[in-house]
């Protein structure tokens, strides 16, 4: 495996927590495209791991972005 090209999981049970950089907030993003943000981890997850029930992907979610190459993010 080439370390600049890390394999990117898919699927119905992958879900991606993303860092907002220069901030205390996560982004919690749904298999299904639905995304939020949160302060706190711990609710993060319930929402995440409460998928159908606590959301669904609507017209105004933004789909989950296509994650960019190990080298193109810290370039």
């Amino acid at each position: 495996m080439n370390p600049l090209h890390p394999a990117v999981l898919s699927g119905d049970s992958v879900f991606r927590i993303h860092w907002i950089l220069g901030t205390d907030r996560l982004l919690a993003v749904c298999h299904c495209g639905a995304e939020r943000e949160f302060e706190d981890p711990v609710l993060l997850w319930d929402w995440l791991l409460g998928h159908p029930d606590d959301h669904q992907a609507s017209p105004r979610s933004v789909p989950a972005a296509t994650p960019q190459p190990f080298h193109e993010v810290f370039a």
